[in-house]
């Protein structure tokens, strides 16, 4: 079999599930004559992607998806990601909603066989990217690339206005729709963690973040320090000891590095699926403990890193100052002191909802897990607090009514959902029970938006169905 041979496999597949049949939503008209969406999708990603497809099988086509980065570098594969193959199993099935076709190994084995796909232990990073190129294009998914969404303006007679910009944004500057979905990402419920001391201390030439940029080649022949445990430190680590950099350390505040994945007990047991029935009080243990327990890195990424001669592992070193000196920049660890030429911080993300400049005027709208449950001393967690606690299918909430007329139809399908719904919309693991949770809340708004003249219209039917007209017998006529 070949992709082409697979594309048609994929138009065979939704032919039978009836795909593409008409919607059933009322279209919107706005005084300004500029076209109104039914749903907006902010994020060109996995998940933006997934979310369209899902929309698109319940009928709601008309839709757009926008993403800022140029079309075919959306989400982090093939800009800040580093490691070699993903985390995930390959068995893992996510944004292909049970459709065989449409599923990672059916792209691969089109182009590798059964026995290419029996011979990988994980997926490739970089063509985990392809499938998506791939899966965007074999759905014909509505995206427009290179638009930067600035801010949502709360809803006026049921549509939101979203100001935009980049190349690909309308030259008025203006996208409405009524529902928006912020497909944003990991760092799409907030901005990722740069700690004070270092912001303070340090000019930005000396350090990046894991989640940038950086040009590793030009570093070949230096040290570099990396703060961090987490698994995208060992993977920038190893990346930068193949691009030439002669010393990566990687600097732990733990004595020893976490060995359990818990990600991989969720995915058997049922917890990704089924972790919305739980209540609040177990929810928040289960997701403070996630937090504590940290992901482990790969060993496949471990055994990369540690191979290089240059690599050195710090454990029990928090960093307790940093200072720039002719020399390069001092990091004061409890062990001793150390310089690096440029420092690499793998320091994880903040959510909170004031953080994003698009929801600027309805974050302070939003409910906190710190406003509806307080939890036992013991596990408390200002981190967890600060998420946003949203409804079951991603929707914004809020504890006033006005706060709420003018949440109604934001979804926030990104990395802030953790705490309501778990492991889910920035997940491969959980996107396969996340994608129909948000399409389900979508179409439900929808529909009961328009609940009136929908049910005026049901009263009001009377098309004709049986066509068909039936003459007694003369002799029944006789009798």
């Amino acid at each position: 079999m070949s992709l082409a041979d697979l594309n048609e496999r994929v138009r065979a597949d939704l032919a039978a599930l009836d795909h593409g049949a008409p919607d059933w939503t009322r279209p919107r008209t706005h005084a300004s004559g500029e076209h109104v969406y039914d749903v907006l999708i902010v994020g060109g990603g996995q998940s933006g992607l997934g979310a369209a497809f899902g929309l698109m099988r319940e009928r709601i086509s008309n839709i757009l998806v926008i993403d800022e980065n140029p079309a075919g570098q959306e989400g982090p594969w093939i800009t800040y990601a580093r490691m070699v193959t993903l985390r995930t199993p390959k068995q893992i099935t996510s944004i292909d909603l049970g459709i065989p076709s449409l599923t990672f190994r059916a792209f691969w084995e089109a182009q590798h066989g059964t026995e290419g796909w029996e011979a990988i232990g994980k997926i490739p990073r970089g063509d985990w990217m392809d499938y998506l190129r791939w899966y965007r294009e074999v759905l014909d998914l509505p995206v427009r690339n290179e638009v930067r969404l600035t801010r949502i303006e709360p809803q006026e007679n049921g549509v939101h206005r979203l100001h935009v910009e980049g190349a690909g944004a309308p030259a008025s500057g203006i996208l409405l729709a009524r529902k928006v979905v912020l497909a944003t990402g990991i760092q799409g419920g907030g901005e990722w963690h740069t700690p004070p001391m270092i912001a303070e201390k340090l000019p930005r030439s000396r350090y990046a973040h894991t989640s940038e940029a950086v040009d590793y080649a030009a570093l070949a022949g230096k040290s570099i320090g990396i703060l961090g445990g987490g698994a995208s430190a060992f993977d920038n680590a190893q990346f930068a000891l193949g691009q030439g950099v002669a010393e990566a350390h990687v600097y732990v505040r733990r004595q020893v590095l976490p060995r359990v994945n818990p990600i991989r007990y969720m995915e058997a047991s049922g917890l990704i699926g089924r972790f919305t029935a739980l209540d609040d009080a177990a929810k928040y243990a289960v997701m403070a403990s996630f937090m504590t327990r940290n992901q482990p890195p790969t060993n496949d990424t471990f055994e990369r890193a540690a191979a290089w001669p240059g690599f050195a592992l710090h454990l029990g070193s928090p960093w307790l100052d940093v200072e720039e000196t002719p020399a390069g920049v001092v990091v004061t660890t409890p062990k001793g002191r150390f310089t690096h030429d440029f420092l690499v911080l793998s320091t994880g993300l903040v959510t909170d909802p004031a953080l994003r400049p698009e929801l600027g005027l309805v974050a302070g709208d939003i409910a906190r897990w710190r406003d509806r449950y307080s939890p036992p001393v013991e596990i408390a967690n200002p981190v967890v607090d600060d998420h946003p606690y949203l409804g079951p299918s991603f929707e914004y909430l809020s504890d006033s009514a006005e706060g709420q007329a003018r949440l109604h139809g934001l979804f926030a399908f990104n990395y802030s959902g953790l705490i309501s719904l778990g492991i889910s919309a920035s997940a491969l693991s959980g996107l396969k029970y996340a994608i129909p949770k948000l399409v389900n809340g979508i179409a439900g708004q929808l529909f009961l938006d328009d609940r009136e003249a929908a049910l005026a219209a049901y009263h009001d039917y009377a098309e004709p169905e049986f066509l068909g007209e039936w003459t007694p017998p003369a002799e029944a006529l006789r009798a």
